[in-house]
């Protein structure tokens, strides 16, 4: 039987995870030194010791069965690693599983079995084996219906990912607009998708703006309404201006071509994430002073 606390010693270790580590100490019958050594051959403990270290950069990917669509992001510490075949495979092979399995959320799919065990498995060993920390960090599973066309779109070999879904129409109208929004980074797809305290928030701020203007406030309340007007176009996809033909909007284009536009999906790779900033001359000082 092995203990919890020599679980959690190995644990504190190596950085590995509990379940890994709880495996290595049952295979080595609970020699602690062993199964640090087990856990290095497995790669694990290499991997473990990245935790702390900042993943920002890597790809998103599109894949494509039928009516299905899985679009997901993959991150590293450099984009160097970006080019790197094993990191490409990891995609892939992280991609085309999802695709072929009823996974719709992250856990999910990190529990779906690969060549590896399971897809985090997969992300652990080639953690140890490119020699950065990489995260799998999020997932889309998108499903249109038989009348519905994908439009998919990869810029800068990955680095926006966009899935749109249009009714009716064709396949090349889909991807002018996922173009479209990988181009103009719209927040939201309709105007009815932006959250009421958002409205409000640009409202106060309008107003305020038409205030300071020397406007009084029956003039500032309908500048205002004209200037929300603008802040829709900006942020919602189907009311921006097409980036092919500026006299219309997104809709406009779509209807135009006998569609409707439905959806669209878009990861940012690295969106959201604090990136870590490095000053290379204090790190240099800082080793010299060592």
């Amino acid at each position: 039987m092995i203990s919890a606390s020599l679980v959690k010693e190995l644990r504190e270790q190596t950085g590995a995870g509990m379940m890994d580590c709880k495996k290595a100490l049952s295979e080595c019958d609970g020699n602690i030194e062993a199964a640090i050594d087990w856990l290095r051959e497995k790669g694990i403990a290499k991997a473990g010791k990245k935790e702390s270290r900042i993943a920002a950069e890597g790809l998103a990917d599109i894949f494509v069965k039928g009516n299905k669509a899985v679009m997901i992001e993959i991150n590293a510490e450099t984009d160097f690693v970006t080019k790197n075949d094993e990191f490409k495979d990891l995609i892939k092979t992280v991609g085309e599983t999802i695709l072929n399995s009823d996974a719709k959320t992250l856990e999910e799919a990190n529990n779906l079995p690969c060549k590896e065990g399971t897809i985090k498995d997969l992300v652990v060993a080639k953690t140890a084996k490119i020699g950065e920390k990489l995260d799998f960090r999020r997932l889309a599973v998108i499903e249109k219906k038989d009348d519905e066309n994908f439009g998919t779109y990869l810029h800068m070999g990955g680095k926006i990912a966009v899935v749109s879904i249009i009714k009716g129409a064709n396949s090349e109208v889909a991807k002018d607009v996922a173009m479209q929004a990988a181009a103009m980074k719209p927040r939201y797809v309709f105007k009815e998708d932006v959250p009421e305290n958002e409205i409000a928030r640009e409202r106060e701020v309008l107003k305020e703006q038409a205030m300071n203007e020397g406007k009084p406030a029956d003039i500032a309340e309908k500048m205002v309404d004209g200037r929300l007007n603008k802040f829709f176009k900006e942020i919602c996809l189907s009311l921006q201006a097409f980036i092919k033909d500026g006299d219309i909007d997104v809709t406009k284009y779509v209807t135009n071509n006998g569609g409707e536009l439905i959806a669209c999906t878009s990861f940012v790779v690295g969106e959201g994430i604090e990136k870590r900033q490095e000053n290379f001359a204090e790190e240099v000082m800082s080793q010299i002073g060592n």
